[in-house]
């Protein structure tokens, strides 16, 4: 009953108000094509007949009547054809069948073309002329035909009943066909509500609800999911306090203590002999900087390049050793790599290739074959170690930077049941600059072999999916941060790189004046003097040269400063086996010895070029011995210079000058922000920094001292590791749910 209201009885009502419609416009229709029906056959008769009934009219009298009788006779058999009569040239009756009316006579003037009503029914008469055979001008008579008309009222209706069944049979398959689709169509929503509540296909973008109308429901459903783990995710990281603790709460509330592998090319310690003693040694790296923490507070393993001379000689016979020396509390794994092996995927692909090509730092890139090759092996090297080292299916992994770009695809092989977090230190370029890679696609479907792949900044993502986008067949969704790849889903997101708060060298640390008073008389520099300070491996990505440059600028356009001003540069010497690092290494020495050259006076130098390693407790020091950190990258994912030197001053004065293609410039604003590539703008940056009033430096210190102390490394591990949980738990319910 229900479906006969739904479904029939709106269609019957339709149908009646069609045919209403219908059948009067058809009728019409029907009577004027049988009307013009009648009228052609009308003149398809005369001429048929025209030329022997003239021929008979003109024979003999007697005999050509009885002929044209009998000719009457046989063309009205037709039911369509009523009588027939012949009229003489003097327009009186000759010749009729016996149905012919007796009052109708001979056309007078006009020959006949009408409709008559007679008691038998509706007649169409028609007449037309008969001219002499010989002589088409002498008339010798004229026809008459009478068209019954009766059947047209027989065929109208008879269409009418055809109609009507028509119009009901097909009301009637249209009712059959809406209740088959309706359906199925509601059992592909039930299916859809089944898979929706399950959360299939909230969290499967590639998956598809069985009706194409769910589709909308669903996107402002996915919309509202995306927006209650935006809410949750944030409440959560405002919640926790960031340490190591809360750290360690997330492994174990959220991870449910999954082991956790970090892979990195740089070891977080080195050990090295110096004078038949094996020395301990923290490698000038942001990466292990930032890492190093967050192994101490998660434990796990660390797997390595072990480039130490000594590093041998210390580790077991799996090659692992438990670090830190102080407290141990993780395992360093190391790999070892040959000569030939370092050179081809460190020195070469890596850094003479991937490193400038990400950078856009005015270096050309050098692809070789050869580099490749060795960079695939040792890829395939360090997934090897870390499906042995990994002591479960599940393992959650850390691969760090552009030295591994092959190693997730790899360690998804070998660990399908991995949770892989991918980490870009380094800016990832536009897609026409990536193009330049012979191996572009190999490196990027390397890549979407993670669960995440994060980089510092949202704009580094977005030129990541659009180089995805421009080289791979792919599906991106792009309000989702996330690539589906070969069947793999790979989320997308921006986690901005920091330090551990408060930094560890802080807790045994000199005072400020302490540690001003040391750097001054180790560099023979005079008490009253302000001091700046960089910190970079020797890179020429980290705008070193154009920091002198702007030094030899602000003594030109503010000489005031000369014999009061010094700036101590900090330059870790860095793949110095690179022709490009040999030349700007030379470079840095050589401007630094000209501007020292032309300023300086007595025992006063302004600059302080330190070309070797120096511990980060020393760096430290300099640091809070400073008036101003000057941060001047070409091009840099983050740079945690900028951060580190925040973190030292807890005296809330000094400044910080940061470039604007630094990552942090994003998340500091505070700062003097430059470009690097204007000299005149870096001078009279340096001025404003040593001329700014303590006010406020205060007021900019504690803006970005709370800024780094919040956001921390910590947080930064936390939000990766909340994400994988997150992919984890919805991984392992989609497992259980059947289609």
């Amino acid at each position: 009953m229900k479906i006969f209201l739904r479904f029939l009885l709106p269609l019957i009502l339709i149908i009646c108000a069609l045919a209403y419609a219908v059948v009067p416009l058809v009728d019409s229709l029907t009577i004027k094509w049988f009307a013009r029906d009648i009228e052609a056959r009308s003149k398809l008769i005369f001429s048929t007949i025209q030329e022997p009934l003239a021929e008979l009219i003109t024979a003999q009298e007697n005999k050509g009547k009885n002929k044209i009788e009998r000719l009457f006779s046989k063309a009205t058999q037709d039911e369509r054809l009523y009588a027939m009569a012949l009229c003489d040239k003097n327009n009186t009756l000759f010749v009729k069948n016996s149905t012919f009316p007796d009052d109708i006579t001979c056309p007078t003037s006009n020959s006949y073309n009408m409709m008559k009503e007679l008691p038998s029914g509706p007649i169409y008469i028609a007449s037309y002329v008969l001219y002499h055979p010989t002589d088409s001008n002498l008339k010798i008579g004229e026809l008459i035909l009478l068209h019954d008309l009766s059947f047209i009222e027989r065929r109208s209706a008879l269409t009418k009943e055809y109609i009507i069944y028509f119009l009901v049979s097909l009301g009637m398959i249209i009712a059959l066909l809406t209740i088959i689709v309706a359906k199925i169509s509601f059992l592909g929503w039930m299916k859809g509500i089944r898979a929706l509540v399950n959360g299939e296909l909230l969290w499967n973008k590639s998956a598809k609800a069985t009706s194409p109308e769910f589709d909308p429901i669903l996107r402002d459903l996915r919309h509202f999911v995306r927006e209650v783990e935006k809410e949750r995710r944030f409440r959560d990281e405002v919640r926790i306090s960031w340490n190591p603790k809360a750290l360690k709460g997330i492994l174990q509330k959220e991870l449910l203590d999954e082991e956790v592998i970090i892979v990195s090319n740089r070891e977080p310690y080195l050990h090295v002999k110096k004078e038949n003693k094996i020395e301990i040694q923290f490698p000038a790296s942001g990466v292990v900087t930032a890492l190093e923490p967050i192994m101490r507070a998660c434990s796990g393993t660390w797997i390595a390049h072990g480039s130490g001379s000594a590093d041998r000689e210390v580790v077991d016979k799996n090659d692992r050793i438990v670090v830190p020396p102080d407290a141990p509390s993780y395992t360093l794994r190391r790999v070892w790599l040959s000569k030939e092996e370092e050179d081809g995927y460190y020195l070469g692909f890596a850094n003479e290739g991937l490193w400038p090509l990400c950078h856009i730092a005015h270096v050309r890139p050098i692809f070789r074959s050869s580099d490749w090759q060795v960079y695939q092996k040792v890829n395939k090297k360090f997934a090897e170690a870390v499906a042995k080292e990994a002591k479960t299916k599940n393992p959650v992994i850390l691969v760090q930077d552009y030295h591994f770009a092959l190693l997730p695809k790899l360690i998804n092989e070998l660990l399908p049941k991995a949770t892989i977090i991918t980490f870009w230190h380094i800016p990832w370029p536009n897609p026409e600059s990536f193009g330049i890679c012979p191996w572009k696609d190999e490196i990027l479907e390397g890549l979407l072999g993670s669960t995440i792949i994060g980089f510092h900044t949202q704009f580094h993502c977005n030129n990541f999916i659009e180089t995805v986008d421009r080289y791979l067949e792919c599906r991106i969704d792009r309000a989702n941060s996330s690539i589906s790849f070969k069947g793999k889903l790979s989320a997308v997101n921006n986690y901005p790189i920091s330090i551990e708060y408060p930094v560890r060298w802080s807790k045994n640390a000199k005072s400020i004046e302490t540690c001003r008073s040391d750097v001054l008389i180790k560099h023979n520099i005079r008490a009253e003097t302000l001091i700046g300070v960089g910190v970079d491996r020797m890179d020429y990505t980290k705008g070193i040269l154009e920091r002198f440059r702007s030094v030899e600028r602000l003594f030109e356009a503010f000489p005031e400063w000369i014999g009061k001003f010094v700036f101590i540069q900090i330059a870790a010497p860095s793949r110095s086996s690179i022709d490009n690092y040999q030349r700007f290494s030379n470079e840095v020495e050589v401007l630094a010895s000209k501007i020292n050259h032309k300023f300086s006076s007595g025992n006063y130098v302004p600059i302080v070029l330190i070309a070797e390693h120096r511990d980060p407790a020393a760096v430290f020091e300099y640091y809070r011995a400073s008036n101003f950190c000057f941060v001047s990258s070409l091009h840099d994912g983050m740079n945690l210079v900028a951060k580190e030197y925040l973190a030292a001053k807890d005296d809330e004065l000094g400044m910080l000058i940061l470039s604007q293609f630094a990552g942090a410039a994003q998340e500091l604003p505070e700062a003097i922000i430059v470009n690097p590539y204007d000299i005149d703008q870096c001078a009279q940056a340096i001025n404003s920094a040593l001329s700014m009033s303590v006010t406020e430096q205060k007021e900019r210190m504690q803006s970005m001292r709370s800024y780094i102390q919040e956001f921390n490394v910590y947080r930064w591990a936390g939000r990766m590791l909340m994400d994988a949980a997150r992919l984890r738990r919805r991984n392992k319910i989609l497992g259980k749910i059947s289609l």
